[in-house]
């Protein structure tokens, strides 16, 4: 009597989809403009790789808690030299689908521009970026199970002391003021924060990465869903970034870069600032503010469409505008990111050259 282990069947599913994909169906526009179960878009990714070969990697940094490969794509024209680096990932909330269709549809965008587009070939000759478009595997296949699990939002691991329930909040895991705000330590919640800091597997994976690649990050943006927000460090009232009003001023021109799209208005500021407005309190234990606190300058949560008409389930006719808008975004604080490591960089060393130094 034949046996297979859940994991042996998602991989000869992933591997049945890579074989039947044909070039054009996963390049048609349409592709872009649905959702997606994460069978497609490990397809989608081994696909991006076959097909971009000299600009695109990739590498599994972790596990999840049901051991699943953790996996990033990494894009970038080669180079002889220490490239600096964008961090963007999705999908650490599962229920919050259009967050991994920003970043296939960003990386699309990318591929698609940088042979034409002066600016973003520069970028990709000087910044290597490192795109997760699913954090959290587990959580993002099981809310994918059936209708009653669409809203499913934590990880899958079991709870702990007793607790029959399932799951922690990841974006509430990170080491960065840990426990202190807007988290629950009832693992039924859908804020528990976990038995300690980095408990889960999926937030160390991303701490590892990070401390790894600290004095080589940019930008770092976290994608989530909804709210049209964009929140910059910290989650904790009584803690201020040192950058504080250049993240606000690069945040509010991410803001108008949107707003230019398709009108949308994103409201933009930390969460003890801003979410004390909405449905949501502020919270610490991020990986925003994880981020801030090792050192990379430049930190956002983006919070996707809508306001709350549809929530996390927002219609798939919003998809299309709602990643044309973050794109524009996300490419404003790249873009500055880029020019203020390399411009400054030219202008300091010519500045030395003429100095004689």
């Amino acid at each position: 009597m034949y046996s297979f282990d859940v994991h042996t069947v998602y991989s000869m599913c992933v591997s049945m989809y890579s074989a039947v994909w044909s070039r054009e169906e996963t390049t048609e526009r349409n592709y872009y403009t649905r959702y997606h179960n994460m069978s497609e878009v490990t397809a989608w990714m081994e696909q991006m790789k076959r097909e971009n070969p000299d600009v695109v990697s990739s590498m599994v940094y972790g596990q999840t808690y049901e051991r699943r490969d953790i996996t990033l794509l990494k894009i970038g024209l080669s180079s002889t030299g220490r490239k600096k680096a964008i961090w963007m990932d999705c999908g650490i909330h599962a229920r919050e689908w259009i967050a991994p269709n920003l970043l296939l549809d960003f990386y699309q965008q990318i591929l698609r521009t940088y042979k034409t587009d002066t600016k973003v070939n520069e970028m990709m000759k000087n910044l290597d970026f490192y795109i997760t478009p699913v954090l959290n595997v587990d959580g993002y296949i099981y809310s994918w199970h059936n209708e009653s699990t669409r809203l499913w939002r934590k990880s899958r691991s079991p709870g702990t002391g007793g607790c029959t329930c399932y799951g922690t909040d990841l974006n509430r895991n990170f080491y960065a003021n840990w426990g202190m705000v807007g988290v629950s330590t009832d693992c039924c919640s859908q804020t528990y924060c976990g038995t300690k800091a980095l408990s889960e597997s999926e937030a160390r994976a991303v701490t590892d990465m990070l401390g790894k690649m600290s004095e080589d990050i940019l930008a770092f943006l976290t994608i989530h869903s909804y709210g049209q927000l964009i929140l910059v460090p910290y989650g904790h009232p009584n803690i201020s970034a040192p950058n504080h009003d250049e993240l606000m001023e690069v945040g509010l021109g991410a803001a108008t870069a949107i707003k230019a799209v398709h009108g949308m208005d994103y409201t933009v500021g930390t969460s003890p600032d801003i979410l004390y407005y909405t449905t949501t309190d502020p919270f610490s234990g991020s990986s925003r503010d994880f981020a801030r606190l090792i050192g990379i300058p430049l930190s956002f949560t983006f919070e996707l469409r809508d306001k709350g008409e549809h929530g996390f389930e927002l219609p798939e006719d919003q998809i299309q505008p709602t990643c044309e808008e973050a794109y524009a975004g996300a490419h404003h604080i790249i873009t500055y990111a880029h020019n203020k490591a390399f411009y400054r960089y030219a202008a300091t060393s010519q500045q030395h050259c003429s100095l004689g130094l």
